[in-house]
């Protein structure tokens, strides 16, 4: 009996090891993924899901980090800065991840990247582009992984202010995405072209499908150009409606983000021609080595092109294991000193963690939607790289927002 017993013991802690949500011990490190797996962000935030795994099958393949694998949880915040808390909470209590990282919504991104604080547990924000999470919120557990909206509006106004055009209209989403955007493009823009005038702006609800009004109001105001400050499902409505409308034939257009793969293959071929965007990554250009490398896997991973975000996973996933192999250990102090100042090597280059603000030094691309011969989608045309130094905010400038 006592023996059957013994037995039976053995058997539950066996058990134990094997289901229960720490079971992968310190042979592992510990990702926990906050995103938003339903809904219409779903489509980007599994494209930097891919991306990530891609990275890890990789480095897990060559014996992963420091002796151990890189093993990851995912939790679906349904686009919901409370459900998102929430998931990131279990994700730090019950699976006792070593790293959190995620999101597409900003006020999820803040929360957790409060939480993060409080916990001392690093987060890579790898998808949302508040520049608060960087900026004036930004702290010593949080890193920014993706281009912020300062980023991006900068960079637009680095290349608008080469253009001809005068006077401007800024339209788009009625959140803080769109008037981020549309501010930073505007207020670099005229710093840079003192001349430029700003003929008005018009704001519609997110959610809202019908555009005809507004554009109306727009072309008759006659702008030499506009600012479309979209952002989610609104960024491929707008693009049809600008065509359809009639639109683009009179007044040349920009949207950041509009050039890449994921907004311009669902309009397929017939698509909008000649939308101006930034994009901090295209699957096609420039025709490096690197990038081509890594869009074969990722096309023989998983049958399509990689969009932009999931650049943003699988680098997220060469700087776990560029900072944990510099640390030399799994030490969270260490990983986050180890962080600062790191350089990876990527489909994009050599790209750098900024030391004093947290923030992926990406390059940004500059160019024209057009048809292509090689693609039944639209692709970007006459490509401008514009290299972080020309656009992304000084220390200075980022730190002096921060809150003491």
């Amino acid at each position: 009996m006592k023996k059957i017993m013994y037995l039976s013991i053995l058997m539950v802690g066996f058990l134990g090891l094997c289901f229960s949500p720490s079971s992968y011990g310190a042979d592992t490190i510990k990702v926990g993924i906050v995103d938003t797996y339903s809904g219409p962000a779903a489509s980007l935030c599994k494209d930097l899901l891919d991306g990530f795994k891609l990275a890890v099958e990789e480095i897990n393949a060559k014996g992963g980090v420091l002796g151990k694998k890189i093993v990851f949880f995912t939790r679906d915040s349904k686009f919901n800065p409370a459900v998102g808390l929430a998931m990131a909470k279990e994700l730090v209590l019950k699976e006792n991840v070593d790293i959190l990282m995620g999101t597409v919504n900003s006020a999820t991104a803040l929360a957790v990247s409060d939480l993060a604080k409080k916990e001392k547990i690093p987060f890579l924000c790898t998808n949302a582009r508040s520049e608060k999470i960087t900026g004036e919120m930004g702290h010593r557990y949080v890193f920014g992984v993706a281009e912020n909206t300062a980023m991006a509006g900068r960079a637009a106004a680095v290349a608008l202010s080469k253009l001809p055009y005068v006077k401007y209209w800024i339209a788009g989403d009625d959140y803080e995405y769109g008037h981020a955007i549309a501010d930073s493009v505007w207020k670099e823009l005229k710093a840079k072209k003192p001349d430029v005038q700003l003929l008005g702006q018009t704001w519609w609800k997110v959610g809202e499908s019908d555009f005809t009004p507004y554009i109306s109001q727009i072309m008759s105001a006659k702008p030499d150009f506009l600012i479309a400050a979209t952002g989610g499902a609104s960024m491929v409505s707008f693009a049809k409606a600008a065509k359809a409308t009639g639109l683009l034939a009179k007044i040349p257009v920009y949207q950041h983000t509009v050039v890449d793969y994921g907004i311009m293959a669902p309009l397929g071929p017939d698509g909008p021609a000649g939308i101006y965007g930034t994009v901090p990554y295209l699957f096609y250009y420039p025709e490096t080595p690197s990038n081509k490398a890594y869009v074969a896997k990722f096309m023989k991973a998983y049958n399509h092109y990689p969009m932009m975000f999931a650049l943003f996973g699988y680098s997220a996933a060469q700087l776990i294991e560029g900072a944990f192999t510099k640390a030399g250990s799994v030490n969270t102090e260490k990983f986050i000193d180890a962080m600062e100042g790191l350089v990876i090597d990527g489909p994009v280059g050599k790209v750098e963690m900024r030391a004093c603000d947290h923030q992926l030094q990406l390059p940004m691309m500059f160019g024209k939607t057009m048809k292509s011969p090689k693609y039944d989608f639209m692709i970007a045309g006459d490509i401008k790289i514009i290299p972080f130094k020309d656009y992304m905010p000084t220390c200075e400038e980022v730190l002096k927002t921060r809150k003491k």
